[in-house]
């Protein structure tokens, strides 16, 4: 080999390192920005539901006694009780990307530490769409339940299905539909009161939620709460019939 071609030949791996160590940097480099932004953003989930817990402490001491708890996620933190249920003095319990698993560690300030009439719940959505097998989910529901009826003994548990979705969220639509059995056999078998917001919210041409009733797939514009809140309310004028005067 002569010396030019040697010196051709050291130059072109040299340019192949040089490539390589870029290419190397700007990975680490991105992998670096996305733990970062990723331990940014849990740090915001956190103050977020700190800040909802501590509201909830404040509530609980300014109030003796209410007609109706909500426990829930988004669903439920995005929803306005007082437009929906006028009729009902209630406690919103949702934190927006709760899953079955927190909704666990914060019963007592969320319920226990409140003395409703009433519970409605509403949870797992996040938890289907995380991933989170449905076993570990229904193993949380028995936790959550025996847990609201240890500590609320004289409450009512109105238990709700998860609802319909759309969009890019239409292919967990199944498995919610195989988790709202297993709640409705729950309810049955705890005494709760099943109520089913996955068929009024699904178009059943398209197996997704209808359009007028979601934003984006997911979570409910002004439509879907009403027909939620009528499913809702009804199941509550029947088991607060000789509560709530």
């Amino acid at each position: 080999m002569t010396k030019k071609k040697r010196l051709m030949m050291i130059s072109c791996i040299a340019a192949v390192v040089l490539l390589a160590a870029v290419a190397l940097g700007i990975f680490l480099f991105q992998n670096h920005k996305a733990k970062l932004k990723k331990e940014e953003n849990a740090r915001l989930f956190r103050e977020f539901y700190d800040g909802k817990l501590a509201t909830f402490e404040q509530e609980n001491r300014g109030n003796a006694t209410v007609d109706v708890v909500f426990l829930g996620d988004s669903l439920t933190d995005g929803c306005d009780l007082s437009v929906y249920y006028p009729e009902y003095s209630c406690f919103n319990r949702g934190i927006g990307g709760d899953t079955s698993y927190r909704l666990i560690d914060r019963l007592q300030v969320s319920a226990y530490d409140t003395n409703p009439k009433a519970i409605v719940l509403l949870i797992g959505g996040n938890d289907i769409l995380g991933g989170k097998s449905l076993e570990s989910v229904y193993e949380n529901y028995k936790k959550i339940i025996t847990g609201l009826q240890e500590h609320l003994p004289n409450a009512k548990i109105v238990w709700c299905s998860l609802t319909a979705m759309g969009n890019d969220w239409a292919k967990h639509n199944d498995t919610a539909m195989i988790c709202n059995q297993k709640i409705k056999l729950l309810s049955q078998k705890y005494g709760c009161t099943f109520v089913d917001l996955f068929t009024p919210l699904c178009n059943p041409e398209t197996n997704e939620i209808f359009a007028d009733y979601t934003i984006e797939g997911v979570h409910l514009t002004d439509a879907g709460y009403r027909v939620v809140s009528a499913e809702i309310k009804a199941a509550l004028e029947t088991v607060l019939a000789d509560q709530v005067k």
